[in-house]
């Protein structure tokens, strides 16, 4: 996690009692807020969230794949380990599940060092990981992509997942990828006014800003340049899915790179987790 934490701040849940139950068991040495990632807790603490009211989890489901020349690999996964966190703060009473670090990138394998897993393959890890927290007692599991080749299967795998646990267990995911375009663009149009026209939706303006939030030690800004511009639109995806990213932008960006800024960045996660969660909250 890159020495970062994401604590619960809401304050209705600080003055809460389950709430301070759950803070006096829970905690990062030095902090005064619970950790929220479901790894670094104990199984005692993990069962005594439970107890204590924190029966919903957070799956970010991310990438291992190109961004272009200036940005590494591991952004989705990175992406999505900050995400998943900002997601939960907002839901409430909500953990953090391992973020999946490697999606559907097929469309990608034009560029060395991509990864790629069968959508049958991502549906049987989504399974495994909703079929145990259901097992332990979770009673929401929310799948939250922060990857764009994750949207589609993963919408498409819920009926399936749904009906793996009990009635009492709901499984949720976030899929609306022409949504999501607009947390970026309405993120940039704030922070630098005149630059949403280089969101593109892959290793673009707002990606790149985000990681200089994330990881800045991996971004090389002065690689950043100008990728594929268009506004991206399902003709656009249908053509990427079908014919393969190098085919519309052989560096890799759709959008362009330049002009980043981690204030952009900030914005961008911010809108993102917002409408995540609220676009949750109605699915609840």
């Amino acid at each position: 996690m890159s020495g970062w934490r994401v604590f619960v701040k809401d304050e209705y849940a600080l003055r809460s009692e389950i709430f301070d139950r759950f803070r006096e068991i829970v905690y990062v040495p030095n902090m005064t807020e619970p950790n929220l990632l479901l790894e670094e807790m104990t199984w005692p603490e993990v069962g005594q969230a439970l107890e204590a009211g924190f029966n919903t989890v957070v799956v970010a489901v991310g990438a291992t794949e190109q961004h272009g020349p200036h940005l590494p690999l591991l952004v989705d996964a990175a992406r999505g380990d900050r995400l998943g966190p900002e997601v939960a703060r907002r839901l409430g009473h909500a953990l953090v599940a391992p973020t999946i670090r490697v999606g559907c990138s097929e469309h990608h394998m034009g560029f060395p060092g991509t990864l790629s897993l069968r959508r049958q393959t991502l549906e049987a890890l989504c399974m495994d990981y909703t079929v145990s927290l259901a097992r332990h007692g979770f009673r929401r599991v929310c799948f939250v992509p922060s990857h764009g080749g994750n949207f589609a299967p993963l919408a498409e795998m819920l009926d399936d997942l749904r009906s793996a646990v009990a009635p009492d267990c709901t499984v949720d995911a976030y899929s609306d990828r022409m949504g999501f375009m607009t947390f970026w663009k309405n993120a940039v149009e704030i922070e630098a006014p005149g630059l949403e026209d280089r969101v593109g939706g892959h290793a673009d303006i707002s990606e790149s800003s985000e990681m200089l939030c994330i990881r800045p030690e991996l971004v090389r800004e002065s690689r950043a340049e100008l990728g594929h511009v268009q506004d991206f639109d399902e003709e656009l995806a249908e053509r990427i899915f079908r014919d393969g990213f190098k085919t519309v932008t052989p560096n890799g960006i759709l959008g362009d790179a330049r002009g980043m800024s981690a204030d952009i960045g900030e914005r961008c996660i911010a809108n993102a987790a917002d409408g995540i969660a609220d676009a949750l909250r109605v699915s609840d």
